[in-house]
């Protein structure tokens, strides 16, 4: 992920933040690193410039409220994922939860996005002590500590 700031004090955010729509329409964004999104987004919440140009939002001269809006989300979609592992589940049975829980309807494109996306989630929970992952019966099964 990579933004520009012009000479005349505009910044181009690229992909970092998805509108308040998108975000209410889809939960959850593609991402690879939570943590590092995460860091990216508080950064882009302190930033001050003359206007900033989001490739999925429109362009504004104040995006600390969107940057916060994302933040939210991105915290409710791990702690979502974090208690649909109440139960230890294997990874299929827990995108179909996430797909459920969020009303998405399942594609093969979005198998893919979304299964990236709750993977990296997975990590991320699993970095921060919240989810842990073992073996049972042949099973790669994930569980909420």
């Amino acid at each position: 992920m990579v933004g520009y700031r012009t000479p005349d004090d505009v910044v181009f955010l690229a992909d970092c933040l998805s509108s308040e729509a998108t975000l209410r329409k889809y939960r959850l964004s593609f991402l690879y690193d939570v943590a590092g999104y995460l860091h990216t987004l508080d950064a882009v919440a302190h930033m001050d410039a003359r206007m900033f140009v989001p490739a999925h939002a429109a362009a504004t001269s104040d995006i600390s409220d969107l940057a916060r809006i994302n933040i939210e989300t991105t915290h409710q979609a791990a702690d979502d994922i974090c208690n649909l592992c109440g139960d230890p589940i294997g990874f299929d049975d827990l995108l179909a939860a996430v797909f459920e829980h969020y009303d998405l309807q399942m594609n093969f494109e979005q198998h893919a996005l979304v299964g990236s996306t709750v993977r990296s989630y997975l990590s991320y929970l699993a970095v921060e002590g919240r989810a842990r992952a073992r073996i049972e019966d042949n099973r790669w099964l994930w569980a909420r500590v």
